[in-house]
């Protein structure tokens, strides 16, 4: 069960996820074993370089502008702010770096210029990149890789039949184009999604076979354990439990063994016994700091007293791939095309989205 396949079914995962409980940990821990240091967990620091105004209907999506919760937009950080924040992520353990912007598209211009410059200068602080800015085109991508990009976030979210109950404004298709863009460069893909939306875990299966047939497999899947926000189409969703946290974790660490699978949002909610068996399923990397981008996070300090407690080493800085080098703007090979992508826009309803929508008018 150790070898890499890209031909994982529904079925073969559900048995899998369903399996006695010691039985799939110690299957998960094994496999964890042989392509993993069972003691050395990655620690990454989620920035929020653009927040609010998102003319997505993301379900789940404080940071949509359709709906009305307590989140303060905010326009795009300076360069210099940007790499303040990064050198605090270093100083606190954090080998890796993931921007993230509330786009639905990434627009050739000043700012996607300026994001190329975060880029840069992050890179030459000896940190790992990582860039979630929605949608790219080959070029785009190719443009970040030469700036010194490391990775490209594009969660799948949920299967792709349940993906059309929590967003109408994109298809399922435009992820997968997405990550098809970013693997035309030397860029690593980090794409995972979110439990506890109101999916089965047919869904949740589902999930892991798109992410599992795609090759090469994702080098890192982060698993979010939904956090319901006041204002959200799913505020309402009770928390998903510990033990399905790990039986996620578990079945994603053996379907595909060589991934870093990344415990992400929902760990304000779980104790450290519980982040604890996540780590033996298999689980070696976290994002660190005080917010996930508009959602609680652990502090960084209980963290490290976490990590000292099971005696967890964070991950030095590319060990899974060598450093990219960074070329300047003033040597770069690939130029802004000023493209206008028709990426999809399905728009049809969702009930849940539509009503939430409408209270947020009658607020505002």
């Amino acid at each position: 069960m150790s070898e890499i396949r890209h031909n994982w079914t529904k079925e073969e995962i559900l048995t899998i996820y369903n399996k006695p409980l010691m039985e799939l940990l110690y299957d998960a821990a094994s496999i964890h074993r042989l392509h993993h240091d069972p003691n050395t967990v990655q620690v990454s620091t989620l920035l929020s370089i653009k927040t609010g105004g998102c003319p997505e209907d993301c379900g789940y999506c404080p940071q949509a502008a359709r709906y009305h919760t307590n989140v303060e937009g905010n326009d795009l950080m300076s360069v210099q702010q940007v790499k303040a924040q990064a050198l605090r992520a270093k100083s606190s353990g954090s080998s890796r770096v993931c921007m993230g912007a509330a786009w639905r598209n990434v627009k050739d211009g000043e700012e996607f210029d300026q994001v190329l410059e975060m880029v840069r200068t992050i890179n030459k602080l000896d940190m790992e990149v990582c860039c979630t800015l929605g949608m790219i085109t080959e070029n785009q991508a190719k443009r970040l890789a030469e700036a010194g990009l490391y990775a490209y976030n594009h969660n799948l979210d949920s299967s792709e039949e349940y993906y059309k109950e929590v967003i109408s404004t994109r298809g399922f298709e435009d992820r997968l184009q997405t990550i098809d863009n970013v693997r035309k460069t030397n860029v690593t893909v980090c794409s995972g999604g979110i439990i506890g939306m109101g999916e089965a875990i047919e869904d949740r299966a589902g999930m892991l076979v798109a992410l599992s047939t795609l090759n090469p497999q994702p080098e890192s899947v982060p698993i979010n354990a939904l956090v319901a926000v006041e204002g959200t189409p799913l505020e309402d969703q009770k928390p998903v439990s510990i033990w399905e946290m790990v039986r996620m974790v578990a079945t994603t660490r053996i379907v595909m063994p060589e991934t870093q699978v990344r415990l992400s949002a929902g760990r304000t909610e779980m104790s450290r016994e519980g982040q604890a068996l996540c780590f033996f399923a298999g689980a070696n990397s976290i994002f660190a700091g005080d917010k996930l981008l508009t959602t609680p996070n652990p502090d960084v300090n209980e963290d490290m007293e976490m990590f000292k407690l099971l005696g967890l080493n964070p991950q030095k800085p590319f060990i899974k791939k060598m450093q990219p080098q960074t070329v300047e703007a003033s040597n770069s090979q690939y130029q802004a095309l000023g493209e206008k992508p028709k990426w999809s826009r399905p728009e049809h309803k969702i009930e849940r989205n539509e009503v939430a929508k409408v209270k947020a008018k009658a607020i505002k």
